[in-house]
Parts: C-alpha cells; sequence; structure tokens
C-alpha cells in the first residue's frame, strides 16, 4: 500500500470516529419526562443548551430559534404504538394549514380564510416548550392549559415583546386564543382540520404497518368533529380504513369501549376532549 494510501485510510477512519462521536443533534425530547416538581417554562427549556433565547429582544431571531424545536420535537401519540420517527409538531401543522385552501366553498365563504391558515400554524405553538401531551398521559386539562398559556406568555411577551413594538405578538398570542376559546367559526373549523389531519396520519401509518398496526383508538376524534362539511372528510376516511382492514379485527374507537378501547383510556379521551 503507497504512503498516499495509508494516509487516505487514516483521515477517512478519523472521519468516521469524528461522525460516531457527534451527538443526537436533530431532534429534541419530550421536556415532559424530566421535569421534577411543579412545571415551569425554564425547567422544560432547561434540559436543551440550544433552547434558550434571550429574553427582551428587539430582534426575532430568539424566537425564530425557539421554532426549531416545532420542527424537531415528535408528536408523542404514536410513541405508544411503537412509532419512534413519526412526524413532528410542525408536520402536523404544515398540513393542516395547506388542508384550509381546499375547504369547501360553500364553509369557506362564511370564514376568514388567511385567519384560519395562521390559526393552523399557531395553534400548537406552545408545544415548542410544553410537549406534546396526549389524553393518556395524565395531565388534567386545567394543568394542560397553564402550562401551554404561561408558554404563549413567555412566547409573545418575553421573546416578542419588544419586536416592533410587540404587535405581533399580541397578534398572535390573540388567535392562540381563539384558537382555545373555540368560540368562533374559524376556530371551529380548525379544531375539525386538527382532528382530521390526525385521522389522515391515522390511516397512512397503519397502510404503511401492513395490517400489523392497528390505530383505531384514534378514531374517536371522529366523534368530535362538529362541522355537517368536516364530517364528510371524516367519513370518507373512516371508510376508507375499513376498506383497508377488510373484514379483519381491528379497534374501532369511534365505537369506544364496544369498539375495542380500553376503558381507562376511554375515559381519559373524553375528559381530554371536553370543553
Amino acid at each position: 500500500m503507497s504512503p498516499n494510501a495509508s494516509e487516505g485510510n487514516a483521515k477517512a477512519n478519523g472521519a468516521a470516529e469524528s461522525i460516531k462521536s457527534v451527538p443526537d443533534v436533530a431532534s429534541v425530547p419530550n421536556p415532559n419526562s424530566s421535569i421534577i416538581g411543579p412545571w415551569t417554562v425554564d425547567k422544560a427549556l432547561g434540559a436543551d443548551p440550544a433552547a434558550r433565547p434571550a429574553e427582551g429582544s428587539a430582534s426575532p431571531l430568539p424566537y425564530f430559534h425557539l421554532l426549531e424545536r416545532l420542527k424537531t420535537m415528535k408528536r408523542e401519540g404514536w410513541r405508544r404504538f411503537g412509532i419512534r420517527n413519526g412526524e413532528s409538531i410542525a408536520d402536523h401543522m404544515y398540513r393542516m394549514s395547506l388542508m384550509t385552501m381546499l375547504a369547501p366553498p360553500a364553509l369557506a365563504a362564511k370564514l376568514d380564510m388567511a385567519k384560519c391558515m395562521r390559526m393552523c400554524l399557531i395553534h400548537d405553538m406552545a408545544e415548542s416548550v410544553v410537549g406534546d401531551i396526549t389524553p393518556v398521559d395524565g395531565v388534567s386539562k386545567p394543568e394542560k392549559s397553564r402550562r401551554e398559556a404561561t408558554t404563549m406568555d413567555y412566547i409573545t411577551g418575553g421573546l416578542l415583546g419588544k419586536v416592533d413594538g410587540g404587535s405581533a405578538g399580541q397578534d398572535i398570542r390573540a388567535i392562540w386564543q381563539e384558537y382555545e376559546d373555540s368560540e368562533t367559526p374559524e376556530s371551529h373549523f380548525v379544531h375539525d382540520i386538527d382532528k382530521i389531519e390526525l385521522l389522515l396520519q391515522m390511516v397512512e401509518y397503519e397502510k404503511r404497518g401492513e395490517g400489523k398496526l392497528d390505530l383505531g383508538e384514534f378514531t374517536y376524534v371522529g366523534t368530535k368533529i362538529v362541522l355537517d362539511d368536516i364530517k364528510i372528510w371524516a367519513a370518507e376516511l373512516l371508510k376508507e380504513r375499513e376498506a383497508f382492514w377488510d373484514g379483519h379485527a381491528h379497534i374501532k374507537g369511534d365505537e369506544g369501549v364496544a369498539g375495542g378501547v380500553a376503558p381507562d383510556h376511554r375515559k381519559m379521551q373524553d375528559e381530554y376532549y371536553s370543553k
């Protein structure tokens, strides 16, 4: 072997060893698993050295850095079923925003569609710090609301309060609150789109699972859709799912305990989706 070849191999081996030593920088773990005592924003951000943006800046860059966590933090509901590298929170909100563009015309004529698209992109923003809390995580609805409202105050006040006079932060906070209050036609529509996006992802994961992955527990959310136009989409999706299973035994979460959902899970679902 020539000296040049030996030198090249040494460099290649060194590069390989260097790559092995690089930590996992492409994902952010759910912060809730490591917090001891009452939840706070500081505790939630404390485990991630890249997530300590400076507060009180007149620049939006600290806020932009925080948004990266939405790209890298996973939606937690799928993990219980062994889906480890599933969709991120940002993945979910992005498809929702595109779905609003295909709202049935008769429904779209009654809504502020620009606001709906913004609401889709804002509604889970608090999860950048809080993480994705699912119905079976044992976090009460009041506590979930407290964590999310505290986080939105931190984002829109602490990070955006001095950016352009704070107007953008105030607008984001107002749209988030409108979604949470769920009293306007736009918020009802976005809540329904949120559920349809989940059902879409459920069906897509099941198909890739080739009949070995039953996510039927999630079909429960279809019973919580309120707008007639969106109920039609849900019915089409569930029909598509039934065709996939084609007579094979599977869970039907929309039928509750009778459909195969564990009683304790059904109780937690009811509490989670109650107003």
